[in-house]
Protein backbone atom coordinates (compact mmCIF):
# COMPACT_ATOMS: atom_id res chain seq x y z
CA UNK A 1 0.00 0.00 0.00
CA UNK A 2 1.57 3.26 -1.07
CA UNK A 3 -0.05 5.09 1.80
CA UNK A 4 1.97 2.99 4.25
CA UNK A 5 5.32 3.80 2.66
CA UNK A 6 7.69 6.52 3.73
CA UNK A 7 7.85 9.16 1.01
CA UNK A 8 11.02 10.76 2.36
CA UNK A 9 9.41 14.20 2.40
CA UNK A 10 10.62 16.86 4.80
CA UNK A 11 7.03 18.15 4.97
CA UNK A 12 3.84 16.68 6.36
CA UNK A 13 0.20 17.43 5.56
CA UNK A 14 -2.66 17.31 8.08
CA UNK A 15 -5.39 14.69 7.53
CA UNK A 16 -7.97 16.22 5.21
CA UNK A 17 -10.89 14.57 6.97
CA UNK A 18 -10.01 16.61 10.06
CA UNK A 19 -10.02 19.95 8.23
CA UNK A 20 -12.97 22.29 8.83
CA UNK A 21 -15.08 23.33 5.87
CA UNK A 22 -13.82 26.59 4.48
CA UNK A 23 -11.19 27.65 1.98
CA UNK A 24 -9.87 25.10 -0.52
CA UNK A 25 -6.40 26.58 -0.04
CA UNK A 26 -4.95 24.89 3.03
CA UNK A 27 -1.24 25.74 3.17
CA UNK A 28 1.48 27.90 1.63
CA UNK A 29 5.14 27.33 1.00
CA UNK A 30 7.15 24.08 1.15
CA UNK A 31 8.74 23.02 -2.15
CA UNK A 32 8.11 21.03 -5.31
CA UNK A 33 10.56 18.23 -4.61
CA UNK A 34 9.24 14.87 -5.84
CA UNK A 35 8.94 13.59 -2.27
CA UNK A 36 6.88 16.62 -1.24
CA UNK A 37 4.49 16.29 -4.16
CA UNK A 38 4.00 12.57 -3.55
CA UNK A 39 3.42 13.18 0.15
CA UNK A 40 0.78 15.75 -0.80
CA UNK A 41 -1.15 13.48 -3.15
CA UNK A 42 -1.23 10.47 -0.83
CA UNK A 43 -2.74 12.79 1.78
CA UNK A 44 -5.31 14.43 -0.51
CA UNK A 45 -3.55 17.66 -1.54
CA UNK A 46 -2.20 19.09 -4.79
CA UNK A 47 0.01 22.11 -5.54
CA UNK A 48 -0.71 25.19 -7.62
CA UNK A 49 1.32 28.41 -7.90
CA UNK A 50 -0.47 31.39 -6.41
CA UNK A 51 -1.36 34.25 -8.74
CA UNK A 52 -3.95 36.94 -9.33
CA UNK A 53 -4.78 40.24 -7.69
CA UNK A 54 -6.27 38.72 -4.53
CA UNK A 55 -3.04 36.84 -3.88
CA UNK A 56 -0.60 39.40 -5.27
CA UNK A 57 1.39 39.57 -2.05
CA UNK A 58 1.79 35.81 -2.13
CA UNK A 59 2.48 35.49 -5.84
CA UNK A 60 5.30 33.13 -6.72
CA UNK A 61 4.67 30.90 -3.71
CA UNK A 62 3.17 27.43 -3.86
CA UNK A 63 -0.33 26.85 -2.58
CA UNK A 64 -1.48 23.42 -1.39
CA UNK A 65 -5.14 22.71 -2.06
CA UNK A 66 -7.70 20.20 -0.83
CA UNK A 67 -11.10 21.33 -2.13
CA UNK A 68 -14.05 21.02 0.22
CA UNK A 69 -16.02 19.80 -2.80
CA UNK A 70 -13.62 17.57 -4.71
CA UNK A 71 -14.19 16.75 -8.36
CA UNK A 72 -14.07 13.07 -9.29
CA UNK A 73 -15.08 10.87 -12.17
CA UNK A 74 -16.67 7.73 -10.77
CA UNK A 75 -16.13 4.48 -12.63
CA UNK A 76 -18.87 4.02 -15.22
CA UNK A 77 -20.07 7.64 -15.12
CA UNK A 78 -18.19 8.96 -18.16
CA UNK A 79 -20.64 10.42 -20.67
CA UNK A 80 -19.61 9.31 -24.15
CA UNK A 81 -21.46 11.10 -26.93
CA UNK A 82 -21.79 9.93 -30.50
CA UNK A 83 -19.33 12.60 -31.61
CA UNK A 84 -16.79 11.33 -29.07
CA UNK A 85 -17.14 7.81 -30.40
CA UNK A 86 -16.69 9.04 -33.96
CA UNK A 87 -13.65 11.07 -32.92
CA UNK A 88 -12.17 8.09 -31.11
CA UNK A 89 -12.15 6.26 -34.45
CA UNK A 90 -10.49 9.22 -36.15
CA UNK A 91 -7.68 9.69 -33.63
CA UNK A 92 -4.98 7.43 -32.29
CA UNK A 93 -3.98 7.35 -28.62
CA UNK A 94 -0.65 6.76 -26.88
CA UNK A 95 0.63 6.82 -23.30
CA UNK A 96 3.81 8.58 -22.15
CA UNK A 97 5.03 9.05 -25.70
CA UNK A 98 5.17 12.88 -25.55
CA UNK A 99 4.87 13.92 -21.90
CA UNK A 100 6.92 17.07 -22.39
CA UNK A 101 4.83 18.21 -25.33
CA UNK A 102 1.60 17.58 -23.43
CA UNK A 103 2.54 19.46 -20.26
CA UNK A 104 3.92 22.38 -22.25
CA UNK A 105 0.71 22.54 -24.29
CA UNK A 106 -1.33 22.48 -21.09
CA UNK A 107 0.89 25.29 -19.80
CA UNK A 108 0.58 27.48 -22.89
CA UNK A 109 0.60 31.02 -21.42
CA UNK A 110 -2.02 32.13 -23.93
CA UNK A 111 -4.60 29.80 -22.38
CA UNK A 112 -7.23 31.45 -20.23
CA UNK A 113 -6.75 30.89 -16.49
CA UNK A 114 -3.40 29.26 -17.15
CA UNK A 115 -1.56 28.26 -13.96
CA UNK A 116 1.13 25.84 -15.14
CA UNK A 117 4.41 27.71 -14.86
CA UNK A 118 8.02 26.61 -15.33
CA UNK A 119 8.28 25.34 -11.75
CA UNK A 120 5.34 23.00 -12.32
CA UNK A 121 6.65 21.82 -15.69
CA UNK A 122 10.05 21.04 -14.19
CA UNK A 123 8.63 19.30 -11.10
CA UNK A 124 6.21 17.07 -12.98
CA UNK A 125 8.76 16.27 -15.67
CA UNK A 126 11.00 14.95 -12.89
CA UNK A 127 8.07 12.89 -11.59
CA UNK A 128 7.51 11.58 -15.11
CA UNK A 129 11.10 10.38 -15.25
CA UNK A 130 10.45 8.58 -11.97
CA UNK A 131 7.37 6.84 -13.37
CA UNK A 132 4.87 8.80 -11.25
CA UNK A 133 3.55 11.43 -13.69
CA UNK A 134 2.01 10.25 -16.94
CA UNK A 135 0.48 11.60 -20.12
CA UNK A 136 -2.18 10.38 -22.51
CA UNK A 137 -1.69 11.71 -26.02
CA UNK A 138 -4.23 11.95 -28.83
CA UNK A 139 -2.89 12.11 -32.38
CA UNK A 140 -4.34 13.22 -35.68
CA UNK A 141 -1.89 11.55 -37.98
CA UNK A 142 1.52 12.84 -36.89
CA UNK A 143 0.05 15.92 -35.18
CA UNK A 144 -0.53 16.09 -31.43
CA UNK A 145 -4.26 16.91 -31.33
CA UNK A 146 -4.78 16.86 -27.57
CA UNK A 147 -3.97 15.11 -24.35
CA UNK A 148 -3.84 15.16 -20.59
CA UNK A 149 -1.36 14.52 -17.82
CA UNK A 150 -1.56 13.57 -14.17
CA UNK A 151 -0.18 11.60 -11.26
CA UNK A 152 -0.64 7.85 -10.73
CA UNK A 153 -0.07 6.60 -7.19
CA UNK A 154 -1.66 3.36 -6.06
CA UNK A 155 -5.24 3.35 -7.28
CA UNK A 156 -5.32 7.15 -7.60
CA UNK A 157 -4.99 8.98 -10.89
CA UNK A 158 -4.96 12.70 -10.21
CA UNK A 159 -5.68 14.51 -13.45
CA UNK A 160 -3.86 17.83 -13.60
CA UNK A 161 -4.73 19.40 -16.94
CA UNK A 162 -5.77 18.63 -20.49
CA UNK A 163 -5.76 20.46 -23.80
CA UNK A 164 -7.01 20.10 -27.35
CA UNK A 165 -6.08 21.40 -30.77
CA UNK A 166 -8.78 19.42 -32.57
CA UNK A 167 -12.45 19.11 -31.63
CA UNK A 168 -13.07 16.37 -29.04
CA UNK A 169 -9.37 15.49 -28.71
CA UNK A 170 -9.20 16.16 -24.96
CA UNK A 171 -12.45 14.23 -24.46
CA UNK A 172 -10.94 11.28 -26.29
CA UNK A 173 -7.91 11.49 -24.01
CA UNK A 174 -10.19 11.28 -20.97
CA UNK A 175 -12.11 8.40 -22.49
CA UNK A 176 -8.85 6.56 -23.09
CA UNK A 177 -7.72 7.24 -19.52
CA UNK A 178 -10.94 5.78 -18.12
CA UNK A 179 -10.43 2.66 -20.21
CA UNK A 180 -6.84 2.35 -18.99
CA UNK A 181 -7.91 2.63 -15.35
CA UNK A 182 -10.48 -0.10 -15.78
CA UNK A 183 -13.78 -0.76 -13.97
CA UNK A 184 -12.53 -1.25 -10.38
CA UNK A 185 -14.80 1.02 -8.27
CA UNK A 186 -12.06 1.48 -5.67
CA UNK A 187 -9.88 3.33 -8.16
CA UNK A 188 -10.09 7.10 -7.81
CA UNK A 189 -9.98 9.48 -10.77
CA UNK A 190 -9.51 12.96 -9.31
CA UNK A 191 -10.26 16.05 -11.43
CA UNK A 192 -9.77 18.62 -8.61
CA UNK A 193 -12.70 20.96 -9.33
CA UNK A 194 -15.75 20.29 -11.50
CA UNK A 195 -16.12 22.79 -14.33
CA UNK A 196 -19.22 22.89 -16.57
CA UNK A 197 -17.16 21.10 -19.22
CA UNK A 198 -16.18 18.30 -16.85
CA UNK A 199 -19.72 18.07 -15.51
CA UNK A 200 -20.96 17.46 -19.06
CA UNK A 201 -18.59 14.47 -19.20
CA UNK A 202 -19.99 12.93 -16.03
CA UNK A 203 -17.69 14.33 -13.33
CA UNK A 204 -19.29 14.99 -9.96
CA UNK A 205 -18.39 16.50 -6.57
CA UNK A 206 -17.87 14.68 -3.30
CA UNK A 207 -17.13 16.13 0.12
CA UNK A 208 -13.53 16.28 1.30
CA UNK A 209 -14.22 13.71 4.03
CA UNK A 210 -15.66 11.27 1.48
CA UNK A 211 -12.66 11.89 -0.74
CA UNK A 212 -10.36 11.00 2.19
CA UNK A 213 -12.20 7.72 2.70
CA UNK A 214 -12.01 6.84 -0.99
CA UNK A 215 -8.36 7.86 -1.16
CA UNK A 216 -7.43 5.46 1.65
CA UNK A 217 -9.06 2.60 -0.26
CA UNK A 218 -7.36 3.62 -3.50
CA UNK A 219 -3.95 3.57 -1.80
CA UNK A 220 -4.42 -0.15 -1.18
CA UNK A 221 -4.27 -0.81 -4.94
CA UNK A 222 -1.48 -0.88 -7.47
CA UNK A 223 -1.58 1.39 -10.52
CA UNK A 224 -2.65 -0.21 -13.80
CA UNK A 225 0.29 -1.91 -15.52
CA UNK A 226 0.61 0.90 -18.06
CA UNK A 227 1.23 3.42 -15.25
CA UNK A 228 3.55 1.36 -13.06
CA UNK A 229 7.12 2.64 -12.73
CA UNK A 230 9.58 0.40 -14.51
CA UNK A 231 11.92 -1.43 -12.18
Amino acid sequence: MFGDRETGSAWSFPPIDELPDGDDLIALGADLAPETIIEAYVNGYFPMPLSGARLRQRSGRIGWYSPVRRGVLVSGDLVVSRSMRRSARRFTVSVDLAFGDVIRACGDPSRRHGWIDRSIVDAYTTLHRQGIAHSVEVWDGDDLAGGLYGIAIGGLFAGESMFHRRTDASKVALMALVELLGPDPDRLLDVQWVTPHLASLGCTEIHRRDYARRLRKAMELLPPDVFRPSR
